[in-house]
């Protein structure tokens, strides 16, 4: 019997984390001793506010430090605001996923908008901004998302607020592209910052004063963070709302949210090796599919089936001259010249980094199905 309480014990105290986060309820404060100093910690809208403690240290709920009660003013602190840019073609999660995190983190998030009237998202969703330049409210975090940035791009009206609002706010923050925007308004020169897995290249043109990275989802400079593209933005605000509020509380958001945040990942969609292959239209040269497309930053595999006119050895040629086009491919060793199968070719070249890379393209008929074929590339770091 005391081990089944025993085990109960975190679940019921996790069933109470998640009702203080949705209804803000108030568990009942630690017992104290008569005498003494108490402790609890900075007011921070979580349920956390009502504990005390009779020693001091850290909240075990959100992390934040201990103060001594008497110190606290009983005054309710305001909460943080978070200005929100949208515009016509903005990413849907780029600025929902921050939206949700900092809602729940307790932060006044509203969105603004140059101008009122009805936006269309890059996906066709409808959006009304809350707010324009004129009448928002000064914001504590301002997020930039992405999309299609041309136009705030193009908008003095639009980069002269941003740089306004970052002047006065403790944090800006870039999802995707957006960085590109930020780079626009002049905020990225001597910084070090990332976006948009497809974009790392341009954006190393646009803004050539700023250190562009692939191998990080988020990228801190302090009072500006750019992160990668849509999901990675919830990251970016964990990490934002931890700064901000502690640990715990991050943690206790992303736990409602039921996410799995990972603050040490190591994950970056840029620096996967994919990225190393061109990009051929198979459209060409017949009827494809993806069956499979993984691997890691050292190595990937892509298998397709489809159907053509074409035999191995003329599937195999056609493929091997549009690597042969990129300039970066060469062809080390081609497989047999004829209707044999399978049939390969083996590829060699080199990585952003010079470091050297090789190749494999096989082609193999389906057996006893004539013009249906699998083919499959597999890239891996020499060495």
């Amino acid at each position: 019997m005391k081990h089944l309480v025993r085990l109960a014990l975190p679940a019921l105290f996790g069933l109470a984390l998640v009702v203080g986060l949705a209804a803000g309820a108030a568990p009942a404060p630690s017992p104290t001793p008569e005498t003494g100093q108490r402790y609890v910690c900075a007011p921070c809208g979580m349920a956390c506010d009502a504990k005390v403690f009779d020693h001091p240290g850290r909240c075990p709920d959100c992390g934040s430090a201990l103060v001594e009660q008497a110190s606290v003013k009983t005054t309710v602190a305001p909460r943080k605001k978070t200005a929100i840019l949208i515009f016509e073609g903005v990413q849907i999660i780029d600025y929902t996923g921050p939206y949700e995190v900092l809602g729940q983190g307790g932060f006044d998030v509203f969105t603004v908008a140059e101008t009122k009237g009805t936006l269309t998202t890059s996906l066709g969703m409808k959006v009304v901004p809350e707010h324009t330049f004129a009448d928002a409210p000064q914001a504590d975090v301002l997020v930039v998302p992405g999309g299609n940035v041309d136009g705030p791009r193009g908008s003095a009206a639009t980069l002269k607020w941003i740089r306004e609002e970052t002047a006065a706010a403790q944090h800006t923050m870039s999802v995707c592209n957006g960085a590109f925007i930020l780079a626009s308004a002049g905020l990225l020169d001597g910084l070090t910052a990332t976006t948009f897995y497809g974009m790392i290249d341009n954006l190393k043109t646009d803004a050539p004063k700023t250190r562009v990275v692939s191998n990080q989802r988020f990228v801190d400079n302090g009072k500006i963070i750019t992160t990668a593209a849509l999901s990675s933005g919830i990251d970016g605000t964990l990490h934002l709302l931890s700064e901000m509020l502690g640990k715990g509380r991050a943690q206790a958001v992303a736990l409602n949210m039921e996410y799995d945040w990972r603050p040490d990942s190591h994950y970056a969609r840029a620096a996967l090796a994919d990225r190393l292959i061109p990009d051929i239209n198979l459209a060409g040269v017949g009827d494809w599919k993806t069956v499979r497309t993984e691997g890691t930053t050292d190595k990937w595999d892509i298998v397709v089936r489809g159907t053509s006119d074409l035999s191995t050895a003329d599937l195999l040629d056609r493929i091997g001259q549009a690597f042969a086009k990129e300039g970066k491919w060469s062809g080390v060793k081609a497989g047999a010249a004829a209707v044999s199968s399978p049939v390969r070719s083996q590829w060699k070249f080199s990585g952003p980094d010079g470091r050297p890379w090789n190749g494999t393209l096989s082609v193999e008929a389906a057996t006893g199905q004539s013009g249906e074929y699998t083919m499959t590339l597999n890239i891996t770091r020499a060495g």
